[in-house]
This record gives C-alpha cells, sequence and structure tokens, in this order.
C-alpha cells in the first residue's frame, strides 16, 4: 500500500482499534477488543447507519469472527469483521473499494463520550445544590445569597435562661420582684 495512493494504511486504523480495545477496561492492553468496545467503535465511526448495517449486524459479525471460546476478537479478527461489514455498508462497491471506505471512516478516531458524563453530572449537582430551590428546615439554613448560616442555621440552640420554653412572662421576673415590695 502506497501512501500517497489515498489508501488509508492499517496502521491508523489498528490505532484507532488499539484505543477503543482499551476503552472503558483498566486491564485491557489493547491487543483484544470486547464486543462492547466493538459496537461502540462501529456506532462512534459511523460504521452502523442504522440503514445498511444496524448493531445487530455488528453483534452477529463479532460472534462470527471470534473464537468460539473467547469473548474478544484480534485485530486480525477485526480486519474480517470490518471485510464483512464493508459491503454492507457501501452497498455496490468492489470489496476493496468497500473495506477503503470503512477504514477510512475508522482511522484517526477515538473513543467519544470522553468527558459527556462529567457535563451531565454537573447540572444534577448544581440542581441539588441550588439553596433557593430549598424548602422547610433546610431553607432556614441559608442566607438569602446562599450562604449557609453555619452553627446558627443547622444547630437548635440550647436555651440557657432557666425558664421553661413555653413559658410567656420570660424577662419579668424582676419588674415582679419590684412591685411586691
Amino acid at each position: 500500500m502506497a501512501e500517497g495512493s489515498g489508501e488509508i494504511s492499517l496502521g491508523e486504523v489498528e490505532m484507532a482499534f488499539r484505543k477503543f480495545a482499551v476503552h472503558g477496561d483498566t486491564k485491557a492492553t489493547g491487543k483484544e477488543m470486547n464486543g462492547k468496545n466493538f459496537v461502540k467503535l462501529c456506532k462512534d465511526c459511523k460504521v452502523i447507519d442504522g440503514k445498511n448495517v444496524t448493531s445487530t449486524d455488528v453483534d452477529i459479525i463479532f460472534s462470527k469472527v471470534k473464537v468460539k471460546s473467547a469473548r474478544v476478537i484480534t485485530f486480525e479478527q477485526f480486519t474480517q469483521a470490518m471485510g464483512e461489514l464493508a459491503t454492507k455498508r457501501f452497498k455496490g462497491k468492489s470489496q476493496e473499494e468497500a473495506v477503503q471506505l470503512l477504514y477510512g471512516l475508522i482511522a484517526g478516531k477515538e473513543p467519544t463520550n470522553i468527558g459527556v458524563t462529567k457535563v451531565a453530572k454537573a447540572s444534577a449537582v448544581d440542581r441539588l445544590t441550588d439553596t433557593s430551590k430549598y424548602t422547610g428546615s433546610h431553607k432556614e439554613r441559608f442566607d438569602e445569597s446562599g450562604k449557609g448560616k453555619g452553627r446558627e442555621g443547622r444547630a437548635d440552640i440550647p436555651d440557657t435562661s432557666g425558664y421553661v420554653s413555653a413559658y410567656k412572662g420570660q424577662g419579668s421576673y424582676d419588674s415582679k420582684v419590684k412591685e411586691d415590695e
């Protein structure tokens, strides 16, 4: 394969294969890919187009190329799978041409969704920590600006005045004593 002829080198495809193979798996070496990541590669690289190629097709081909007892495929098996998918994806093209087009979709790609979850999490946490939406006793723990009041907002501070809690005449003792004299 001459580099200048517009053909994609297998090295570029293998790089993408390795990136997807280790995606989400800390123990993966990048030499083998599981079914989940194979489907992910096919989705992210638009091999699955929903018309000619569906995720079911991809699952079937994965099962077909892998060794019976294995749960992963090697890069060699991956290229076999791509050969089968290529003619489905690019109907009417020769096997050779279809494979090249398919490799064109894959070469240089890496798993998307890095950082996608962070965004989703942030909005959930923002919603939960928006003190203006608090109700009931929780609302009393924050001032108008949303800053916590610390101990005053949290604890029922004990009344150490010596009076029972419901006593209305608190603080009137001194004046009563003076009246009696």
